[in-house]
């Protein structure tokens, strides 16, 4: 699955469902706290981060629920895919999200999995909030008619 970007960015995985489930607030990278063998996976371009969130525990962000399979060529030091993975970020980023999803009621999901220009693993997480059902429905209905819209313009000029 894995595609090369406009700015040099390998994308691994992508969750497609969150802009569709929270209405996106903020987006912040963050680094991820990897081993070796999760490393090689990633380049391999295996990866699932559609059914994980973001969680503030301890002082800092940990990515729960994320899917990366065990690397095919690993032996018994092989990782456990659905491990929690620590974040990296500053200090006060910690504090100022951990704030928000306490006492806002935000929530952190990641958008996407990548590796920079450097090859460094990023993760892009989003601070958004759940959107309810009407709001999925009229959401839908602003894209189809922006749609249309495009495809009357086209055939008119």
């Amino acid at each position: 699955m894995s595609a090369q970007s406009k700015d040099g960015r390998k994308i691994v995985a992508e969750n497609r469902r969150a802009r569709h489930e929270y209405f996106i607030e903020e987006v912040v990278e963050a680094g991820l706290m990897l081993t070796g063998t999760e490393v090689k996976a990633l380049r391999e371009g295996k990866a699932n981060i559609a059914e994980s969130y973001a969680s503030p525990e301890d002082g800092a962000i940990w990515l729960i629920n994320a899917n990366i399979p065990e690397y095919s060529a690993g032996n018994r030091e092989n990782h456990e895919p659905k491990r929690k993975r620590k974040l990296l970020l500053h200090k006060r980023e910690i504090a100022r999200l951990s704030q928000a999803v306490e006492r806002k009621g935000f929530t952190l999901t990641p958008l996407k999995l990548y590796f920079n220009a450097r090859g460094i693993a990023k993760l892009e997480l989003g601070l958004g909030q759940g959107k309810k059902m009407h709001d999925k429905r009229e959401t839908k209905k602003d894209r189809d008619w922006n749609r249309q819209k495009q495809r009357l313009l086209r055939e008119q000029g």
